[in-house]
């Protein structure tokens, strides 16, 4: 397109003019590329009107104009992480819709998309979401879609979630660690895949499954009964990690397979995937024409179970973050194109607060106020059942079931069930128990820089046309928004992150914009951060600005619930 057939279109308008002597630009066919470019919205409607593969002049564009040049920084689309978990309402002590979403924005992501839980109520059910998108309201810095869940006895909500405008479908095939989202069976699964074959939608799984039998108890033991208690220190990464191996996730992904022909065209989708051993599972589903696709994390591409020293929970995550050889293979298959059945790489941004980590003192964080100074000292209220391990504690439990252990029933096993409840009741001497603490790694906003500096290190063939294509479009196209979402092209809505791929910097506590400052990130030296985001043609943030760089003021943020079409 040239300059005289634009300008007389755009002179009715004041736009947004960005230029770069570097940015990735969608064209007509999809493919990206990577070129000199001029990027034009418009300041009313917020979509992009014009882009041209060249730097035009400012003198090209009406007086009215916000011309912007960028030099050799990148203009990049914004990134969309499909994977978040911002837990409002219910538990908003671990993160929130304005917290969660401004750490979004300062890291160059224009859009997430929440979780069904581990807010309270979960969306599981048409109240639920509506429940949340009243907790949304005017508090969201960049725009937010939502998934909905699937849980035992939910199925009649499904297609109504559909209708309200859900990106896709969430169910765990292990106890997810909160009471109000259990398990799904067998049985729930394929009730769902039948209920939602003929939807516009994606159906996911978190793929960990307890195995039918562990060497724990022998041939009694059914595919509901617990696995092998720990074997070795509970503050050791190591017999964490043992406790959830490989065929945990490999387990579950076939099953899901088994599955898979009584929704031949419903898209199916992996979350989190941390073992390299399903890929060969996938790769030949997929092969066979079975229509699924897996992520993986920041944090398993770029942190290895090999350098997590003893009671860092800040590691903590299920599945988890496994050794260099895994990570190895990881990117070995991220590389590998479009044979590739990792499609997408998002944060899995899943927070707690820092009493809930159970850090040791040397790990803990500092509290900002008295009133958190408060609640750190007040002993976690939520436990959880990882790998089978019950560490309820007794006083928190009916008195009936006082002397239940809810295992399978073996003396030895009990026993050290019984050990492990006594830890965890004794307040410091929990700390650094990767059984107790919560699960999850707080990420959302870092996935460019680990992404890219990462590769970097590696010298991985992957470009930063690779990176959007990983965490900008396909993500879109994920969750059903590639038509508005995820790229530079006229009609897409003009969300932009400029990157500066040659600033190196070291993520301190202060950096963190989400409600606790806790990650395992801290203090790893990064190359290449966000200078500023965009939204719909409006500067939501930039490095170093006012309000903390949150220079649009207020939020303007909007909750996506248009129906998905595709």
């Amino acid at each position: 397109m040239t300059v005289s057939t634009f300008l007389p279109d755009a002179a009715s308008e004041p736009l947004v003019v960005l230029v770069s002597n570097r940015a990735v630009l969608t064209q007509p066919d999809d493919s990206l590329l990577l070129t000199p470019a001029t990027v034009a919205i418009s300041s009313t409607t917020g979509k992009i009107v014009f882009v041209a593969p060249a730097v035009l002049p400012q003198e090209a564009f009406s007086a009215s104009s916000t011309y912007v040049d960028y030099g050799n920084k990148l203009i990049l689309p914004g990134l969309v992480d499909a994977h978040v978990h911002l837990n409002e309402p219910g538990r908003t002590e671990w993160e929130g819709f304005a917290t969660g979403t401004r750490a979004a924005a300062s890291g160059g992501v224009t859009t997430v998309i929440d979780m069904p839980l581990n807010a309270i109520p979960p969306t599981t059910t048409l109240e639920g979401f509506r429940v949340k998108l009243a907790a949304a309201q005017g508090q969201c810095w960049v725009d937010v879609g939502f998934y909905g869940g699937v849980i035992p006895g939910n199925a009649d909500q499904l297609l109504s979630l559909v209708e309200a405008g859900v990106r896709g479908f969430k169910g765990f095939l292990i106890e997810s660690g909160v009471e109000e989202f259990p398990a799904v069976s067998s049985s729930d699964i394929a009730l769902a895949m039948t209920t939602l074959k003929d939807t516009p939608t994606t159906l996911m799984f978190h793929a960990e499954m307890l195995p039918p039998i562990t060497d724990s108890v022998g041939d009694g033991v059914t595919r509901s009964d617990p696995p092998l208690a720990p074997k070795g220190e509970l503050t050791s990464y190591s017999t964490f990690l043992e406790s959830r191996p490989p065929a945990f996730e490999t387990y579950a992904i076939e099953e899901i397979l088994s599955m898979a022909d009584l929704a031949p065209q419903l898209h199916l989708h992996i979350v989190h995937l941390s073992a390299t051993e399903a890929i060969p599972i996938l790769r030949n589903a997929r092969a066979r024409g079975v229509n699924i696709t897996a992520e993986t994390c920041f944090h398993y591409l770029g942190l290895a179970s090999d350098n997590i020293e003893d009671g860092d929970t800040r590691h903590k995550c299920c599945p988890p973050i496994r050794e260099q050889s895994n990570q190895d293979k990881l990117w070995a298959e991220l590389t590998a194109g479009d044979d590739s059945c990792i499609r997408t790489v998002v944060s899995d941004h899943s927070p707690c607060t820092p009493e809930l980590k159970l850090l040791p003192d040397h790990l803990a964080v500092q509290p900002e106020s008295d009133e958190q100074n408060g609640a750190m000292l007040r002993r976690p209220s939520l436990r959880f059942h990882d790998s089978g391990i019950d560490v309820t504690l007794p006083e928190d439990l009916p008195e009936e079931k006082h002397d239940k252990t809810g295992c399978c029933g073996n003396h030895e096993h009990v026993a050290e069930l019984s050990h492990v409840q006594q830890d965890a009741a004794a307040g410091p001497q929990d700390q650094g128990d990767f059984f107790a603490a919560w699960g999850g790694i707080s990420s959302v906003g870092l996935g460019l820089p680990i992404l890219y500096t990462t590769a970097t290190k590696r010298a991985a063939p992957l470009s930063i046309v690779d990176i959007v294509r990983l965490c900008c479009q396909a993500t879109a196209k994920q969750v059903g928004l590639s038509h508005r979402k995820g790229g530079l092209k006229v009609g897409m809505d003009g969300d932009v992150c400029v990157f500066d791929d040659e600033e190196d910097w070291v993520l301190k506590a202060g950096d963190m914009k989400w409600k606790n400052k806790c990650s395992p990130w801290e203090g790893h030296q990064f190359k290449g951060r966000v200078r500023e985001t965009w939204l719909r043609g409006r500067k939501v943030y930039q490095l170093g600005g006012g309000n903390g760089g949150f220079v649009s003021v207020k939020p303007v943020g909007e909750a996506i619930t248009e129906r998905r079409v595709v």
